[in-house]
C-alpha cells in the first residue's frame, strides 16, 4: 500500500516528515496554498504555505499561551484586538474571559477562516461570539487606519516571511502603541529561539524600541520546529510576569496556569545570552 508523507521544509538541511491518512482540502487563495490534512500522529492540522500551523493534538499549548499571559496580568482587558489568527484558537481562548467585552479580530484570509469552521470545528469554536467583529483585511493596514483603542493586542501572525515580515517590525510596533490605552499591553509569537535566532532577537529589540517593559517567555509546541517557542509581550505599564488580582480562574485549561504563567519568563541561560546580544 501506498504511503502518504507531508515533508516540512524548515531549511536546505533540515526537514520534517509526517505520515498523512488523508488530505482532506487543498487550494490556492488569494494569498497562500492552504491544506487540511488528516494525520496519523496529529489529528487534523492546517498547513499554509508548506508550514504546519495548528494541530488538533497539540494547538491547545500554543493558544493558551499566547492569550492566557496577557489577559491574567491586565487588570481590565476589556477590549482586545487580534491580528490574524485566522483558524480561532486565540480567539476560543480568548472568549472564556468574563472580562472581555469585545474583541476585534483582523484576518487577511478569508478562507482560513472558513475550512478551519469547516475542518476544524474544536478550534474554530468561537466565531458566533456576540462579542467578536470580524473583519478581513490587512492587519499593517487596519492598525495604521483604525481609529479605535485597545487594551490589549495579540498578534498572531505566520513566520516573518514574505508580507508578514513587516508585521515584526518597528513600524508596525509604533503604531500598536498608538492604539493601545495607556496600560495597554501587546503579544506576538516570536518564533524559535534556537532555530530562527535571528528573527527572534530582531522581535525582542524591535518591541524594546517602542514599550519600556518587555519580557520573553517560552512554551514547548512539540510540532513547531526545534525545541522551546518564544512569546515576547510589550507593556506600558503592566509587568506581565504578575498574575493580577482580577485575573479569573480559568477552567478546564491543558496547559496554562498560574505556576505556568510564572516559569514561562524563567529563561535559560542561552537565551537570556541571544537577548544580550553576545551569543
Amino acid at each position: 500500500m501506498h504511503e502518504l508523507w507531508f515533508n516540512e521544509q524548515n531549511s536546505e538541511n533540515y526537514q520534517v516528515k509526517w505520515r498523512v491518512k488523508k488530505v482532506l482540502h487543498h487550494e490556492t487563495t488569494p494569498y497562500q496554498e492552504l491544506v487540511i490534512l488528516e494525520t496519523e500522529e496529529w489529528g487534523k492540522v492546517l498547513v499554509l504555505d508548506g508550514a504546519f500551523q495548528v494541530t488538533e493534538k497539540d494547538e491547545f499549548i500554543y493558544h493558551e499561551m499566547i492569550v492566557h499571559v496577557v489577559m491574567n496580568s491586565h487588570p481590565n482587558p476589556a477590549k482586545v484586538l487580534i491580528i490574524g489568527g485566522g483558524d480561532g484558537g486565540t480567539l476560543r481562548e480568548l472568549c472564556r474571559h468574563q472580562r472581555l467585552k469585545s474583541v476585534d479580530m483582523v484576518e487577511i484570509d478569508e478562507r482560513v477562516v472558513a475550512n478551519c469552521r469547516q475542518y476544524l470545528p474544536s478550534i474554530a469554536s468561537a466565531f458566533a461570539d456576540s462579542r467578536l467583529k470580524l473583519y478581513f483585511a490587512d492587519g499593517i493596514e487596519f492598525v495604521k487606519n483604525t481609529a479605535e483603542k485597545y487594551d490589549v493586542v495579540i498578534v498572531d501572525s505566520s513566520d516573518p516571511v514574505g508580507p508578514a515580515v513587516e508585521l515584526f517590525g518597528t513600524a508596525f510596533y509604533n503604531n500598536l502603541d498608538a492604539i493601545l490605552h495607556d496600560d495597554g499591553m501587546v503579544v506576538v509569537q516570536s518564533e524559535s529561539p534556537l532555530y530562527y535566532t535571528e528573527a527572534f532577537k530582531n522581535t525582542y529589540n524591535n518591541l524594546k524600541s517602542v514599550f519600556p517593559l518587555v519580557k520573553v517567555y517560552l512554551a514547548d509546541i512539540p510540532t513547531y520546529v526545534s525545541g522551546p517557542w518564544s512569546f515576547t509581550v510589550g507593556s506600558k505599564k503592566h509587568d506581565p510576569t504578575e498574575i493580577c488580582a482580577e485575573a479569573e480562574k480559568q477552567y478546564g485549561l491543558k496547559y496554562y496556569n498560574d505556576n505556568v504563567h510564572r516559569g514561562a519568563f524563567c529563561l535559560p541561560s542561552y537565551i537570556e545570552a541571544i537577548l544580550r546580544g553576545n551569543e
